[in-house]
């Protein structure tokens, strides 16, 4: 871009920069949302997403609460890639604040929309120019006199409209497929929950009810009455049983380390599981032999718990899954039926298996878990011919669930391949808005 379309970044505000509250975790739990730096890094537009609360004075709330199109920068990260690293705010449902370890900046609106630099500042362009103002000590750390001071393009606001609303429009879609998919995950939930915890349709049965929501075929699976057990009562005819009874191996991951170079399989690892979810794009790889890939290669219906850590218990059931393999630190659950695997799977999202995992690690200061441990839960297993029905009922929904992942894929490809070329000025824009045009 000539000089002409460019200007230092603190042309742009509408107020000063500023840095967000301090307020310690004791004094946390009431009032309006705060945005953490955690929230900074796990989510590239902030809306609507569970936070922290914290009390404002009204002065406070006239200087600290955030608005729609506000930029939020990290001031430090313990890797240089993290530091300025920026989200943008698009929260309208409550009020929210932010924390000492960001800085907001508000642009005018009149001539910046705060979505174009968003993505300016995504781009490696915009990367390169945080880089330039960062400075590694302990950890690597930006401040705001030089964030203002940094040299940003400014395209007519037409064109920078144009180009946020191209990539926003992939971002829309590629966020909505992920609430579809936790919709579709919740519908799962409720299912289990409704058969395999409370046991609806046996409690249904027993008082001489029709179980709601369901046909015959299946209804006609459940018993319509109940026995004793060591955890409670259960459907008559089900087992109580250790997981690790129903296992055809278990087994722990593979020692090696990861290269972002795109050199052999995937190598999952316990960061990349999160909530029960793997972004594939942002698992790293690991070079292995044959035999490895042959003894640690994933496959659908195989089952990771991570066993140290801060996320010890955190698991996730593959539905699908690209060509990898799993790290150490994570053990693998194969059961030989993949109907009760599917239910296993389910299970161990439960709140349930997480309390039983905390308890058999008890409060120490770095938690591990033996695989043995992990899989010495107790659950009630049903009859076979329930467990199919299950796996059955919800094939639907996670085959769902992986063609919206693989579009999201896509349309992050695309999105990222642009995003280069609309900001240097590469590929031109036409029109504005829903009308703009690649040129």
């Amino acid at each position: 871009m000539t000089s002409e379309e460019t200007c230092e970044f603190q042309q742009l505000f509408s107020v000063p920069l500023r840095n967000g509250l301090t307020r310690p975790k004791a004094v946390r739990g009431v009032g309006v949302n705060m945005v953490n730096m955690g929230e900074v890094f796990a989510h590239r537009r902030i809306r609507d997403i569970p936070m922290e609360r914290v009390s404002l004075s009204e002065k406070e709330a006239r200087d600290y609460l955030l608005e729609e199109g506000d930029l939020l920068f990290a001031r430090q990260s313990l890797v240089l890639a993290g530091a300025g690293k920026c989200s943008i705010f698009l929260s309208t449902l409550e009020p929210a604040t932010f924390e000492s370890h960001l800085i907001r900046a508000r642009l005018r609106q009149d001539i910046a929309d705060p979505h174009f630099y968003f993505y300016f500042f995504q781009s490696r362009a915009g990367r390169n120019t945080i880089e330039s103002i960062t400075e590694q000590v302990a950890a690597a750390g930006i401040r705001g006199s030089d964030l203002a001071r940094l040299t940003v393009p400014k395209p007519s606001l037409s064109e920078q409209a144009a180009i946020a609303r191209i990539l926003a429009t992939l971002d829309d879609k590629i966020e909505l497929n992920r609430r579809m998919n936790e919709t579709l995950e919740a519908i799962a939930r409720a299912m289990f929950k409704s058969w395999f915890v409370d046991f609806d349709p046996v409690r249904a049965k027993a008082e001489g009810r029709q179980p709601f929501g369901m046909n015959a075929d299946t209804a006609v699976l459940f018993s319509n009455s109940f026995q004793d057990s060591p955890i409670g009562k259960i459907p008559k005819g089900w087992t109580i049983e250790e997981i690790r009874k129903r296992t055809s191996n278990i087994q722990y991951g593979l020692t090696r380390s990861a290269t972002k170079d795109k050199i052999g399989p995937r190598f999952l690892r316990i960061t990349d599981i999160q909530g029960g979810r793997i972004d594939w794009e942002q698992v790293p790889y690991c070079p292995v032999s044959a035999e490895e890939l042959s003894k640690y290669q994933i496959w659908p219906g195989d089952i990771f718990v991570a066993r140290t850590g801060a996320s010890t218990g955190e698991n996730i059931y593959i539905v699908a899954a690209p060509n990898s393999v799993f790290a150490s630190y994570l053990v693998r659950f194969q059961l030989s039926d993949a109907s009760v695997a599917r239910v296993v799977g389910e299970f161990m999202r439960t709140t349930a298996y997480f309390d039983f995992v905390a308890n058999a690690i008890g409060g120490s200061a770095q938690p591990n878990a033996s695989a043995q441990v992990l899989a010495s839960a107790l659950f009630a297993f049903p009859p076979t011919s329930i467990a199919k029905r299950f796996a059955e009922s919800v094939r639907p929904l996670d085959e769902r669930r992986v063609l919206n992942d693989a579009e999201s894929r896509t349309l992050a490809l695309i999105r990222d391949a642009l995003l280069p070329k609309l900001i240097s000025g590469e590929i031109r824009v036409k029109g504005r808005d829903k009308n703009a045009e690649l040129v």
